[in-house]
């Protein structure tokens, strides 16, 4: 019988969580995905939806607009990872901005974000039980 296992790897933004992660990951032989992304994701869309800046959140606003957020990973194979899409469209080079990881801190604290990417992560994972999988 093969055994599942679980790894999460806690810490601060840009600590190198992602970069330790991908490594494990390929080492094990499994697809690494990387959570942290959905609420990189979702601090972009609060960004592009004036949301969210250095000296505002419009929290419960952008709570309403939960509903018009669509997240999905897709695998690439070439890069070895998944990668995100928010509402159809790759971000995965605009999540990883300076401008998001100065914010994203602030829209992880959200209670009612933390658990509808929590469902979502939970789906994700159900979804990909045919491979092995590292979910961060």
């Amino acid at each position: 019988m093969k055994r599942k296992i679980t790894i999460a790897i806690d810490g601060f933004s840009s600590t190198g969580k992602s970069t330790i992660a991908k490594q494990l990951a390929k080492q094990l032989g499994y697809i690494y995905v990387d959570t942290g992304a959905m609420y990189r994701a979702v601090t972009l869309y609060a960004m592009q939806n004036n949301l969210i800046d250095k000296d505002h959140f419009a929290k419960a606003e952008l709570i309403k607009q939960l509903n018009k957020i669509s997240l999905k990973f897709i695998f690439n194979a070439e890069k070895g990872f998944a990668e995100m899409f928010l509402n159809g469209k790759n971000v995965e080079k605009k999540i990883r901005s300076l401008a998001v990881s100065k914010l994203v801190s602030k829209v992880a604290t959200v209670s009612e974000i933390r658990k509808k990417l929590v469902e979502q992560q939970q789906r994700c994972c159900n979804g990909w039980k045919r491979y092995r999988f590292c979910c961060l």
